[in-house]
């Protein structure tokens, strides 16, 4: 069989690096791409020479990433992109910015990560997409379809258009034989948390935050064969913070 290869954005932590070792523990070739460069320390296998340095709010930048996954793909085709990558700039003490605080270069610039980027390279690798019958998981958040009271608008309005552009791709790119679904995480236990975020394990039914790794299973999951008719969705990996 032909090993199955990941395209994922926003590896270095969290939600991404959790996602890199559940693809590899089932034998997917990953390709990991961040604004910074590969660390050592992070443990996945050809790391080394299968990571790419790009920055997705760059057009520029992000033409010469989308050169180099090609060209590191050859003449295979590319079975899953997991779009992860996204900011959520916060104010100078850690505040949320909303829309009296949010300037214009702030809006481009989350607009151009959280939403151009997944956009784009749907767009352009989408011949080898198509080649390999792929599947898109892009990752939002419970941020948009509620007011959140760490996360900045900017923020939230990216991921509630992701959710439209979910829907639009997987309606036009499904013909071609292309899955896209969204995962849309909760409150998760990351290395970098907003102060107070653990004490909102009080209003969510499981009584406890999210972990990682509980959402990479299901971006597994919506990659996988066993989610071959599953095609616009919204997974929400939320334990049941739906009020």
């Amino acid at each position: 069989m032909t090993q199955k290869t990941l395209l994922l954005t926003g590896a270095s932590r969290g939600i991404g690096h959790a996602t890199v070792k559940a693809f590899q523990a089932v034998g997917w070739r990953v390709l990991t791409v961040s604004r910074t460069a590969f660390d050592s320390r992070c443990p996945w296998h050809a790391g080394a020479t299968d990571h790419f340095q790009g920055d997705l709010s760059d057009p520029s930048a992000r033409a010469d990433l989308v050169s180099r996954v090609r060209a590191s793909l050859g003449h295979g085709g590319l079975h899953a992109i997991v779009n992860n990558a996204g900011i959520s700039p916060k104010g100078e003490h850690g505040e949320r910015l909303g829309l009296a605080q949010s300037s214009d270069e702030l809006w481009q610039q989350v607009l151009a990560v959280n939403l151009m980027g997944p956009a784009a390279l749907m767009r352009d690798l989408l011949p080898e997409l198509e080649k390999g019958r792929g599947a898109v998981v892009n990752v939002g958040s419970i941020v948009g379809s509620r007011v959140h009271p760490f996360a900045g608008v900017a923020y939230a309005c990216s991921k509630a258009a992701l959710a439209a552009l979910t829907r639009e791709a997987a309606a036009e790119l499904g013909p071609r034989g292309i899955r896209v679904n969204m995962v849309t995480p909760g409150e998760i236990e990351t290395e970098i948390l907003s102060p107070g975020t653990s004490e909102l394990s009080s209003i969510i039914p499981l009584r406890r935050l999210g972990s990682p790794d509980e959402v990479a299973q299901v971006v597994l999951f919506l990659c996988s064969d066993q989610a071959s008719y599953v095609n616009g969705a919204s997974i929400d990996v939320n334990g049941g913070q739906h009020a």
